[in-house]
């Protein structure tokens, strides 16, 4: 894996710009810093001639306390631009995982199928985390060490051009292996990478169904696959550090080696008397300097493997596109709206149709019970009418409006759904009521709650709408249902679905959150997925599906009226498992 510079830097350029004066006031620190470690070498030399010269100590005093207080200042620049190289990386790399976790909230469900939740947790977090030092250092770094590489051989050239034009082939040198050696970590890098996010996944995974894994027995077998993704992570990370280890060794050999030929080339010169005792450490210091800018641009290198690894995966991720294209915007009439089906068909597989020439049309302010075995395509209905997927053939109408001619926000702000899986999230009452919109007034809040039947629920709570939810939230099933429908009643949508919503119900609490239904559909079109019959008794039209095709679709009343339809004969013989 090679990227182009141009990819580097743009990423860089996209993240940094709207930190450019931190960034600037980063380079200038630097740069300061970088001239104090050229210039105290001099003043130290300047002590050691003058003491063996034989000066006042007033003049030794003088040079002592520069150089200490140079130092001092030095270190202070160091702990500043430590502090905001830091502050700039973390602004950095949060508005990258900002950007990249929003763009895989907006792909289409189809992709979400095929990434498990662990996955993108390491790609969002994992893979960023590792750029944390190239938004920071690597341009800086590379930059301002490249310039005290310039600077110290001037520095020696100004002492000895002997010793400037030896040392600049030996950097020359040293940059070409370590720029080739570089390129054989990246792909090893990457390979940790996805190793690291496919263990991810796997937990994710498996700690969601934990409950399920210990009630069947399967914990030794889970353990063992943990055991083989622990390993090949392992295996991938050790070969990997291992290539790093040699490029970082093979640098210190160099460092070795130039700090040798400085001591070699300072006795020369002094034996030669070419220059004085202060010129020797002169020379000596600056070449042990020397290892300090190249030790740095070697990190850099290492740091680089792993954010090119990381950078290409990244940008894996960002070119995914949505297989769904947002609509350019069109008004829904206000209040209950018709929905409707035109021929619709449907696969999530192309070669195999869920859904198959299906048509319904559903009055504004109606509601439609839609019966059928799992499978039956009842869900796929409805994951239609949201938009999360697009019909393969057909038209789906909101309001009378092609749901592809609106936006994505602007059909899915129209329709509320409560599902038979409650998702709590670990947050306030309020938030998880309002999901986090701080423009819903707690007046409202409070009268939706009310409304439904929660009051004493909420009265019950030491904080009130303040009070923490765990993750999952720790409530009955009818609290959390009844939760929901408060969900949808702020909400104020146009057409309200309910997928299943009182399925893992007992008949008693069902009955406690009837009356919480009849006010959410009040004025609303509804749409009730059920597998009980009881469910659809509130129902206009009746929808039997079967395969993926319209069993039967009619007014619940002249269904029941007729004894040959489905419907009619479900009801007298209460057959109910005949939808399960």
């Amino acid at each position: 894996m090679k990227l182009p510079f141009s990819r580097y830097w743009n990423l860089l350029v996209r993240y940094l710009r709207p930190q450019w004066r931190s960034v600037v006031v980063l380079g200038i620190l630097l740069s300061v810093s970088i001239t104090f470690q050229l210039i105290n070498p001099q003043i130290m030399r300047w002590f050691i001639d003058a003491a063996m010269a034989g000066s006042e100590t007033s003049v030794l005093t003088r040079l002592a306390l520069l150089f200490i207080g140079i130092a001092f200042v030095q270190q202070a620049l160091s702990v500043g631009a430590t502090y905001l190289s830091e502050n700039v990386g973390w602004i950095a790399t949060n508005g990258l995982r900002s950007d990249l976790a929003q763009h895989c909230m907006q792909l289409d469900l189809s992709f979400h199928k095929g990434w498990t939740p662990g996955e993108l947790i390491e790609r969002i977090d994992g893979d960023i985390t590792t750029l944390a030092n190239f938004f920071t250092q690597f341009a800086i770094q590379l930059l301002g060490n490249g310039a005290l590489l310039i600077g110290i051989v001037v520095a020696l050239g100004l002492e000895d051009w002997r010793v400037a034009a030896g040392l600049t082939v030996w950097v020359v040198a040293a940059v070409v292996l370590l720029r080739r050696m570089q390129l054989v970590g990246v792909p090893l890098w990457a390979a940790s990478r996805q190793a690291s996010a496919e263990l991810f996944g796997f937990l994710e995974e498996r700690m969601a169904g934990t409950e399920d894994i210990r009630s069947s027995g399967a914990t030794n077998y889970v353990m063992r696959r943990l055991f083989r993704f622990m390993d090949t992570l392992f295996q991938k990370t050790r070969r990997a550090e291992l290539v790093t280890a040699l490029l970082y060794n093979a640098g210190q050999s160099m460092f070795i080696l130039a700090s040798a030929t400085g001591l070699g080339i300072g006795s020369y010169l002094y034996l030669q008397s070419s220059t004085t005792i202060g010129g020797v450490y002169l020379i000596t210091y600056y070449i042990g300097l020397l290892t300090t800018p190249l030790e740095r641009i070697l990190r850099q290198i290492q740091d680089l493997q792993k954010a090119s690894a990381s950078i290409g995966r990244i940008e894996e991720l960002s070119q995914t596109r949505s297989a769904l294209v947002d609509g350019p915007g069109a008004a829904f009439p206000s209040g209950a709206l018709a929905v409707e089906f035109d021929r619709v068909a449907f696969g999530y597989d192309p070669t195999q149709l869920v859904l198959n020439d299906l048509s319904l049309n559903l009055a504004p302010g109606a509601i439609l019970g839609v019966l059928g075995r799992t499978g039956s395509g009842k869900t796929t209905l409805i994951r239609l009418l949201l938009r999360l997927y697009d019909s393969t053939a057909g038209i789906v109408r909101l309001g009378g409006v092609d749901v592809r001619d609106a936006t994505l926000e602007q059909v899915r702000g129209q329709i509320g759904v409560v599902t038979q899986d409650v998702q709590l999230f670990r947050a306030s009452v309020r938030d998880n009521l309002t999901f986090f919109n701080r423009s819903i007034s707690d007046e409202r809040i409070l009268a939706a709650i009310e409304e439904l039947g929660l009051g004493a629920w909420l009265r019950s709570l030491p904080n009130g709408l303040d009070t923490l939810l765990a993750s999952g939230g720790g409530l009955s099933a009818g609290q959390a249902q009844l939760l929901a429908f408060a969900r949808v009643l702020l909400k104020d949508p146009g057409v309200i679905i309910l997928d299943e919503a009182s399925s893992r119900l007992d008949l008693a609490t069902e009955r406690l959150i009837e009356q919480a239904i009849d006010r959410l559909l009040q004025g609303r079109t509804g749409i009730i997925i059920a597998h009980r019959l009881s469910t659809v008794e509130r129902a206009d039209q009746i929808l039997i599906m079967e395969d993926g095709h319209i069993r039967e679709y009619g007014p619940r009343s002249a269904l029941v009226g007729d004894p040959a339809s489905r419907f009619s004969h479900l009801l007298r013989t209460g057959l109910e498992e005949a939808l399960a």
